[in-house]
């Protein structure tokens, strides 16, 4: 056999060695990867399926509004079905359910519903982040007229970015301060109708006093033109 064969055949059985041992790792049962179960937010349970489970909460940290819960509810059976109540397990809070405008909480034969989002079917939970923290995988329950519990894990996110626009409804305000006066108060009070009296009274005073002076002035330089001319005719 040539020098170039046996190369050839070395590589190739070096080639087979390493894909029978790379194999190895992943084979059996007992596989370390099969043992991860990781959080899902979809799951089946006879006709119906719930997809996109996500549980969305007030953008503030600080804020004790409601949160959401989102979905898309899907029925694969011949009946149709509704949805009679949304649970978060840890705490045991109900969601507040709440149809679209002229629709209802009945997943059609073969159709959908959709839960959360703007002119869709809503399920609130009015006591916000209690029992549940952004980040978790929430365990809740969709409780269905027929296939009864179906439970799976949800994500907590805060109503941000993507999520703004299926969020809680209700988000309030951040509280602000209350207004104050623009301007201090004077220091010299206004005029009332009481002081401009007074002032015109004390004005008017003064008018007769002044006129009073010079009349007696003139009073008294009448009698010394009088005694002039009695002394002049004497």
């Amino acid at each position: 056999m040539s020098s170039s064969l046996r190369r050839g055949a070395l590589a190739a059985a070096a080639i087979a060695f390493s894909i029978t041992s790379l194999a190895a790792c992943g084979a059996g049962n007992d596989s370390q990867t099969l043992q991860i179960v990781p959080d899902n937010a979809a799951t089946t349970v006879g006709d119906i399926k719930v997809q996109n489970a996500i549980v969305i909460t007030q953008p503030d940290l600080e804020s004790t509004g409601p949160a959401a819960i989102s979905a898309t509810l899907f029925n694969s059976g011949r009946s149709a079905q509704t949805l009679d109540s949304v649970k978060v397990d840890d705490s045991g809070e109900k969601a507040e359910l709440k149809p679209a405008k002229g629709g209802s909480l009945t997943i059609p034969a073969g159709g959908s519903l959709i839960i959360g989002g703007e002119g869709n079917a809503s399920a609130v939970l009015t006591k916000g982040r209690d029992g549940i923290q952004d980040g978790n995988a929430q365990a809740i329950t969709f409780t269905f007229s027929k296939t009864g519990d179906v439970g799976l894990r949800a994500f907590v996110v805060p109503a941000e970015h993507y999520f703004e626009s299926w969020g809680p409804s209700e988000v309030p305000a951040v509280p602000g301060t209350k207004p104050t006066p623009s301007g201090s108060a004077s220091g010299s009070p206004a005029a009332t109708p009481g002081d401009a009296s007074s002032a015109s009274a004390t004005a008017s005073e003064g008018t007769e006093a002044g006129t009073g002076s010079e009349a007696g002035a003139g009073g008294a330089a009448t009698p010394s033109g009088d005694a002039s001319h009695t002394a002049a005719g004497h």
